[in-house]
């Protein structure tokens, strides 16, 4: 993360490149306390809140309340720090406003179908190399096998396990921690559509969007339950459906 060093202090720009890890964890890892960015980047309590002071001052990181579980234990929980927007625009999202405007005039000469018809065409890539990523890891889950085709594309991804059922593993949660296009699909929410659905044809079943980055969430989250995954090519489920 490049610091403006028109307004950092000068004994600041060495410190740089270890605030750039810092955020990088924070969007490959989620929104983390100080203590985890501590041991994951081997940092000193103190040097991490040196780093996280001057992140939040520059608005590309926030401090959040934790979600509190219930029969948590006794003690303040430990806040947690997320990446802002602007944060988030640090990494890749420099074209936005060309995008944006792009998109627009889509929209004013094609109408709802041309946006459509583009955002589908952008997430070509999911039912592109999904059967490929599966068959050359066959020990992938089909959320692992989407995470890392998400990774591959940018978007930091990674699978969680859903809370057990009757001491049951019922499915998993695929987390995307970072969105090259949020900003966009802020007002074209149809670049969010598409991809979930591409994620229902790739598993040849439905599954549910929880969260967005798009719409002010830390992280985009999918639902794939266990005993709604399928198995088969996506290119046998798209002949079926023809």
């Amino acid at each position: 993360m490049e610091i403006d060093q028109t307004t950092a202090p000068r004994h600041d720009a060495g410190d740089a490149p270890t605030r750039q890890r810092v955020a990088q964890s924070i969007l490959d890892n989620g929104p983390s306390t100080a203590a985890a960015l501590g041991e994951r980047l081997a940092l000193t309590p103190a040097a991490v809140r040196r780093h996280l002071d001057h992140l939040v001052a520059e608005g590309a990181v926030e401090a959040r309340e934790p979600r509190v579980a219930s029969g948590r234990g006794r003690g303040r929980p430990a806040k947690v720090f997320a990446l802002t927007e602007s944060g988030h625009a640090y990494f890749d999202q420099q074209y936005d406003d060309l995008a944006v405007q792009a998109l627009r005039f889509l929209a004013e000469t094609g109408g709802e179908e041309a946006v459509k018809a583009f955002a589908e065409r952008r997430v070509a890539f999911i039912e592109d190399q999904f059967d490929g990523v599966l068959a050359a890891d066959p020990e992938l889950t089909p959320a692992q096998a989407l995470a890392r085709v998400f990774t591959r594309a940018g978007y930091a991804a990674s699978v969680r396990d859903l809370p057990l059922l009757n001491q049951q593993s019922v499915g998993e949660q695929l987390c995307q921690q970072h969105c090259p296009v949020s900003h966009v699909a802020h007002e074209f929410p149809q670049l969010c559509e598409a991809e979930t659905e591409a994620i229902s044809r790739v598993l040849g079943s439905h599954v549910q969007r929880l969260a967005t980055i798009a719409h002010g969430d830390g992280v985009c989250t999918t639902c794939i339950p266990h005993n709604q995954v399928s198995t088969g090519s996506t290119t046998d489920k798209r002949k079926v459906s023809t």
